[in-house]
């Protein structure tokens, strides 16, 4: 039966369509949603303004028996101005759109939408780009069920404190080397990085010296 479904949604695509409509790909809590938005393009829209790129808004979408539901009302509640004066800042949000937008394809989550909330409030105010690009792909593959192994070597030990270790790329594990860059403490950030929400890294302790060997493995491991 048709339903009306009321949430937060944040736009990862839109596209044209007809003389004054959009098809919008929405991630929300409850998961990617493609809906309609019908007289968007029009001067007097009154959806217009709430669905910017890299914004979250409050949206109303009218479901029927079809894949598409209607947007039929939306309030911006946020929206990321920052990220579009930064050209860096910019590319690295709209690389997270693609992301998400190629991950929920099949399969998406609450925290698919936590996870991006999170990483563009973090471009927004400036948080270190290492950080939020480590932060979000650590947590990714999480989501996935692909987390990184921060437990056992590619020899199924557990990881010694007084080791030092090199990413293996064909094992996708770490395995002990004397000369290794990833030590206990870019481990034990790896951990508290997939445990807690983005903002609570930035208390850490010197956590920018800890950043440049996590961004390497959090890249090669995505």
């Amino acid at each position: 039966m048709p339903t009306d479904l009321r949430t937060h949604a944040i736009v990862l695509r839109r596209t044209k369509y007809g003389e004054s409509d959009r098809i919008l790909n929405l991630l929300t809590p409850e998961g990617k949603i493609s809906v309609i938005a019908r007289g968007v393009r029009k001067e007097k829209s009154r959806l217009a303004g709430a669905i910017e790129l890299f914004s979250v808004a409050d949206v109303v979408i009218h479901r029927g028996r079809g894949d598409l539901g209607v947007l039929t009302s939306a309030k911006m509640l946020q929206f990321y101005n920052n990220i579009m004066t930064d050209l860096t800042r910019l590319e690295l949000a709209s690389n997270f759109l693609k992301k998400l937008g190629s991950t929920t394809e099949q399969i998406s989550s609450p925290e698919h939408f936590s996870l991006l909330e999170q990483s563009l409030k973090g471009l927004n105010q400036g948080l270190s780009l290492s950080l939020v690009e480590t932060w979000f792909l650590l947590n990714l593959a999480r989501i996935c069920g692909e987390e990184l192994n921060l437990v056992c070597d590619i020899y199924g030990n557990n990881l010694d404190p007084t080791s030092r270790y090199v990413w293996d790329t064909t094992e996708a594990a770490l395995r002990p080397d004397d000369r290794g860059p990833i030590g206990a403490d870019e481990i034990k950030f790896a951990r508290f990085l997939v445990a807690n929400p983005l903002l609570w890294a930035t208390k850490v302790n010197q956590y920018e010296d800890l950043l440049p060997q996590l961004e390497l493995l959090s890249r090669q491991y995505s």
